[in-house]
């Protein structure tokens, strides 16, 4: 088995697709909507009836309202198509219950503990696994200082957080001179 580029024919039997857009309000605060869609490529029958090829068995979102320190100040979220009718969507409001969460402080953990399991929808809470690096995305380079670090002498937020990005690493050599380390050689044993 290869992840190359398939050499035999096959045929599409799922879609989801996850979308996040990020906002910039006048009054200084930042609007998120994120959705996700599920989608078959056939006729399925779900929950006593049949879902037709395309329409969605998932289509839902969440919306959110953050501050320039990545906190969460509103969250809601809609449901608009489900496998169960009248029991997907009865978690209410739950959640309302991101607010007071930031997007780089232990966001997934604590979504986990809020949200997960029955105590939210499953492709809700998992929506929400994407939200922060969407989020920070957004606002690199314009909220979020990518070049010089914060105002405690700590480097941007982004260095040490991926391969390509490692502090002892080229890219960080020849991009973030500044922040870059030397390798530390490992000892070995004799």
């Amino acid at each position: 088995m290869t992840a190359a580029p398939p050499s035999v024919k096959r045929r599409p039997l799922h879609r989801r697709a996850l979308d996040v857009q990020v906002f910039a309000r006048d009054d200084g605060l930042f609007d998120v909507e994120a959705s996700l869609s599920d989608t078959k490529s056939h006729d399925v029958p779900l929950a006593g009836t049949t879902r037709k090829a395309g329409d969605p068995i998932h289509e839902m979102r969440l919306y959110l309202t953050v501050d320039a320190t990545l906190t969460i100040s509103a969250a809601t979220s809609e449901t608009l198509s489900m496998p169960y009718a009248g029991t997907c969507d009865e978690h209410g409001d739950a959640y309302a219950r991101l607010v007071g969460l930031n997007l780089m402080k232990g966001f997934r953990q604590a979504v986990g503990e809020r949200l997960g399991g029955t105590l939210g929808c499953t492709h809700l809470t998992e929506l929400c696994n994407v939200l922060p690096t969407a989020i920070i995305q957004a606002m690199a380079g314009s909220v979020i200082d990518t070049r010089e670090g914060d105002t405690d002498g700590n480097p941007p937020f982004q260095l040490d957080r991926c391969h390509a990005l490692r502090r002892d690493g080229a890219a960080v050599a020849q991009f973030y001179p500044r922040w870059h380390r030397s390798q530390t050689p490992t000892s070995t044993a004799s």
